[in-house]
């Protein structure tokens, strides 16, 4: 029997309840004008209400005001801009730019340059530790750097190049994937050393990378296959392994909902439903646009934000996703 609309709130029915079977749905698209290239990792400074975006090709950092929708502060002369993160307890921004090997650290505010500290090669990933208040880039190795000063500290080596990695909150431990030899390396960053070594079994080419600390799970995007691999914390243990889209490269969880956001090169961003801690099954595959693969999960602003570059008649864009 059909239900009349304005009965279902008599019933307990709300359209709330019914809108959450979306993923997510697309609330705004901000222009990148005069972007060409790989687009990589984004970074939020939520107070003001900016989106900072790595435009790696274009050699730049695009400032984007959320609340105009628009780029508002172009910093070029950038070799290859890759990891970005913001700490708003020290108002700054910090930088890595693989094509020289550089760490720069931005005044928050003005942003204007105040530190360019020379690291390794093919600086990348970066993480921002706000107990230790010490900043951790994925270079060789991992370099650890001083945040309020931006002195290096000294390194943790690896047996080859860092992709994604995540920090414990509540202890010692780095996850960092190294993709070259398809295994997840435990580090301990008191030691400064590998102290666990984790297999992930047939999939190799591990880029992207999620932590839920709660969960004691370790999400792991592979390339080859196309998988997500789901890793035990305490033992390494793969507890799940199932099939996503292409060409990933960042993965968050929503601890809140408890999704998986993928977003995937191929033109796909996957939702996946987290059942428990060792089952999940795909919620949703949202049509994006080719080489659209690296993105940020905001839940303070209830955003994920993707980057699309410019591809043919596609302009290179930020599309804006509001969750439910």
């Amino acid at each position: 029997m059909k239900i009349a609309r304005w009965l279902l709130p008599l019933l307990g029915v709300s359209f709330a309840v019914a809108a959450e079977e979306a993923p997510m749905r697309q609330i705004a698209t901000i222009p990148l004008p005069k972007v060409e290239g790989r687009i990589d990792h984004l970074a939020v400074d939520t107070a003001r209400q900016r989106l900072f975006v790595a435009a790696l090709g274009n050699g730049s950092l695009e400032v984007v005001d959320l609340d105009k929708g628009a780029v508002v502060k172009h910093i070029g002369g950038l070799r290859e801009p890759q990891g970005v993160v913001y700490a708003a307890g020290l108002d700054k921004l910090f930088v890595a730019c693989g094509g020289d090997g550089t760490f720069k650290v931005f005044d928050g505010g003005s942003l204007e340059l105040i530190k360019d500290v020379q690291l390794g090669e093919d600086a990348d990933n970066v993480r921002y530790d706000e107990k230790t208040r010490r900043v951790y880039v994925g270079d060789v190795g991992l370099a650890i750097l001083d945040a309020a000063t931006g002195r290096r500290l000294g390194d943790i080596k690896l047996m080859a190049h860092p992709e994604s990695f995540q920090l414990e909150s509540r202890g010692p431990r780095v996850f960092v994937n190294v993709a070259r030899d398809g295994l997840v390396a435990m580090v301990d960053r008191d030691k400064r050393a590998v102290v666990a070594r984790w297999p992930l079994g047939e999939a190799r080419a591990n880029f992207p990378m999620a932590l839920d600390e709660a969960g004691q799970r370790l999400f792991v995007g592979c390339h080859k296959p196309p998988r997500l691999v789901v890793l035990n914390t305490t033992t390494g243990k793969i507890m799940a392994s199932l099939p996503i889209d292409g060409d990933a490269d960042d993965l968050f969880f929503d601890a809140a909902r408890r999704r998986i956001y993928i977003s995937c090169g191929v033109g796909l961003l996957d939702v996946l439903r987290q059942t428990d801690a060792d089952h999940y099954t795909m919620a949703g595959k949202i049509p994006t646009a080719a080489g659209a693969r690296t993105s940020l999960l905001v839940p303070a602003l209830n955003r994920f934000f993707l980057a699309v570059p410019h591809r043919g008649e596609q302009p290179a864009e930020i599309r804006v996703y509001e969750l439910p």
